[in-house]
């Protein structure tokens, strides 16, 4: 009894996730270590890397993931570069998987792939989480670039980024390498992950399968097309909503900030002397401090673009303050500013002193939010507005940072959920379902016995436990019973054929024992018959004709050849002397009897089998090669091949054997006069075939001369 694959499958499994913890740790342990010794690098892919290479694509993405979500308690960013860490797992295993990493240009060529993933990419994320890097490993290198050099900001960050990954994972591909290096084959050989829920197929069956053509596609691709596009779909829809609320969740953030600003600034400012403030300026009591108050309120946060104060006329805004800033200074009390066009729906708001919601503008100022608070004098009448400018543009860095972010943790997560779904089709359903088509199909393959085919589909022991075993179950048992149903059959027919050979070699001894002369002619022919037929196939002579089936069926076929004999009368067939013309003409019809019976035979049945070669030896057994044959006179190769042969068979044994009108020729005496007509009444490849076989045909006729003189 086979061991059960899940025993092995579940102890393999322990021994990979060991080892996966091994290359986690291994990660975790050298990222601390250089960044204690303040090394200018990571080198925290190399059980990533280590885990992919050995045991393959979905423990090397698992040791990545799992090494960024532990990376997280020292640092939260790192949970972003979770996905560089399964491309870098991908690209390593699939360089493995096409035997790439075997050969030095191979390891070159992965440096650089994984650099590209690492450094590359890294540096992509980096940017639109934090922009130009000011601090970290590569910030130095990158500032030279941008100062010395001349680069613009991305690119210096890039590729200061890509070089320094280059030597990060030169010496990751080198440790891992010489790791592997030092890894007995036996101890490798159990770390590759693997799923199947079958015996193991080997690498031919795994090419035929791959090899195999359909006709709209492997299901393979289907499956990778509906898991890749449902989880794309799930992620963009994700991702798109989350973005939405995020965008929304700041803009909310800003209105509060914007309202609170100018609020603030309007508790600020006295409304009963506003139109002293207009009046004159900096010289009205009290302008002085209050600008300094509204100045403090705008350096609160960076986010605060500009605080001013207007009074709201039907010609325009009248400026009661205006901040200065570094960029643009602010207008002079008592200035009118047209109203701007974002503004133009709310004016008669403002004229009528009611609260406006915060309006959001981008224009010549810049994209902004911008909030109206009302100020009130002691008698409680709205005379002006404090506005807060809340900028804008860091909501587009946050939006991009928050997407970046979005990306990065989808883009990881889809490729390792995408790959163990491929994984999981692949040995619960592809594999399975490919492996049963393949053994199904070998059948008509096999030139042994069913058996073997019966033992294939049981080897192949299946136990997804689902649909897919149920299935084999099914296969395995109607295979079984096919076989079981065509070994019967074959049996039945084999038996019935014995039965068919036994019935036509009774009625051949009936019709020949009418002649008493003729003894166990039947038999000796039908041997010499298969003698030469043999002999003429060895030679390569009649390719297109002598089978295998052909020899079997024209020597079944040759005791039939005197079946007309029965239609003719035994004063006829055994008279002692010579025919008279008349008799001799009623003799040779025997020819023409025997075909005819055979052919209503022919009519009875479906497979006509050795039948038709009996009726053409029956007919042109007495046709000679020169054409002075009878009963058509037909001449060379009109005569049928099987005719031809039995002529040459019929002929020898009657001259080796004793009749009552004439005494027995000897072998040689029979095989010379045999020879001397080649050409003129036999086939000269027949005759040349029977000599070439010459030993063959005395041994014949030697062994049923003992058995007619009682010495077998």
């Amino acid at each position: 009894m086979t061991e059960k694959i899940p025993g092995r499958g579940r102890r393999r499994l322990v021994r990979v996730i060991i080892f996966c913890a091994i290359c986690v740790s291994l990660n975790i342990g050298l990222s601390l270590i250089t960044s204690y010794l303040g090394f200018p690098l990571y080198l925290d892919s190399i059980g990533t890397v280590l885990a992919a290479v050995v045991c393959g694509i979905l423990p090397g993405m698992g040791v990545g993931l799992i090494t960024n979500f532990i990376k997280c308690i020292f640092d939260y960013s790192s949970i972003y570069y979770g996905s560089l860490n399964v491309i870098i797992a991908l690209i390593a295993a699939l360089m493995t998987n096409k035997g790439y990493v075997k050969k030095l240009w191979g390891k070159i060529l992965l440096i650089f792939e994984l650099a590209l993933a690492g450094g590359f990419l890294g540096s992509i994320i980096t940017w639109f989480l934090f922009g130009f890097a000011t601090e970290g490993i590569s910030a130095a290198f990158a500032e030279w670039f941008y100062t010395k050099l001349g680069f613009a900001r991305f690119p210096a960050q890039v590729t200061a980024d890509y070089i320094i990954d280059l030597a990060d994972k030169a010496i990751t591909v080198i440790v891992v390498f010489l790791i592997i290096c030092f890894m007995p084959e036996r101890i490798k050989s159990r770390l590759r992950f693997v799923g199947w829920q079958q015996n193991p197929l080997n690498e031919y069956q795994i090419s035929r399968i791959k090899k195999g053509k359909n006709r709209k596609g492997s299901l393979r691709t289907r499956i990778l097309m509906l898991a890749g596009a449902g989880t794309l779909l799930v992620g963009i829809f994700a991702t798109t909503i989350g973005y939405i609320l995020f965008q929304a969740s700041i803009i909310e953030d800003h209105i509060t900030l914007g309202l609170s600003v100018s609020k603030l600034a309007a508790s600020s400012v006295n409304g009963d002397y506003v139109d002293s403030f207009i009046e004159k300026g900096e010289d009205a009591a009290g302008y002085l401090k209050t600008e300094r108050t509204l100045a403090q309120i705008r350096e609160s946060s960076p986010d605060i673009e500009y605080i001013y104060v207007y009074k709201i006329e039907e010609d325009g805004c009248h400026v009661v303050f205006d901040l200065d800033t570094e960029e643009m200074e602010g207008s002079e009390p008592g200035d009118l500013i047209d109203f701007d066009e974002s503004f133009r729906p709310y004016i008669q708001d403002l004229l009528d002193g009611k609260e406006i919601d915060p309006i959001i503008s981008d224009d010549s100022y810049g994209w902004l939010l911008t909030a109206y608070s009302p100020v009130y004098d002691s008698r409680g009448q709205v005379v002006c507005y404090a506005a807060a400018d809340i900028s804008m543009n860091d909501l587009r860095e946050q939006c991009y940072a928050y997407l970046t972010k979005q990306i990065s943790l989808f883009l990881g997560f889809f490729i390792f959920v995408l790959s163990i779904g491929l994984k999981f089709a692949q040995y619960n359903i592809l594999y399975p379902v490919n492996s049963m088509a393949l053994t199904a199909s070998m059948f008509a393959e096999d030139d042994e016995k069913n058996i073997h085919g019966m033992n294939r589909i049981a080897g192949l022991n299946i136990h997804t436990g689902d649909e897919i075993e149920n299935l084999y179950n099914a296969l395995s048992k109607t295979t079984s019973d096919v076989i079981q149903y065509v070994e019967d059959i074959k049996t039945h027919t084999e038996t019935i054929s014995r039965m068919q050979t036994g019935l036509i070699m009774v009625l051949a001894d009936m019709v020949e024992s009418r002649d008493h002369s003729t003894g166990a002619h039947i038999r000796k022919t039908a041997a010499y018959v298969n003698i030469i037929l043999t002999e003429l196939k060895a030679e390569g002579k009649f390719p297109d004709i002598i089978t295998d089936e052909y020899i079997s069926n024209v020597t079944s076929a040759a005791p039939l050849h005197d079946i007309g004999k029965i239609k003719i009368s035994d004063l006829i067939l055994n008279k002692p002397g010579k025919f008279t013309d008349e008799e001799y003409e009623i003799m040779k019809k025997h020819t023409v009897y025997g075909a005819e019976i055979i052919r209503q035979s022919i009519k009875t049945v479906t497979e006509a089998g050795y039948m038709v070669e009996a009726a053409k030896m029956a007919e042109g057994h007495h046709e000679l090669w020169n054409g002075k044959g009878y009963p058509h006179g037909l001449k060379g190769e009109e005569i049928p091949l099987s005719a031809r042969v039995m002529t040459v068979a019929d002929v020898f044994d009657a001259l080796v054997s004793k009749r009552v009108y004439k005494s027995s020729f000897s072998f040689e005496d029979a095989m010379k006069m045999i020879v001397d007509d080649k050409g003129e009444r036999y086939d000269p490849d027949v005759v040349d075939a029977f000599v070439a076989a010459k030993d063959q045909v005395r041994k014949v006729a030697e062994d049923f001369e003992k058995k007619e003189n009682g010495e077998g």
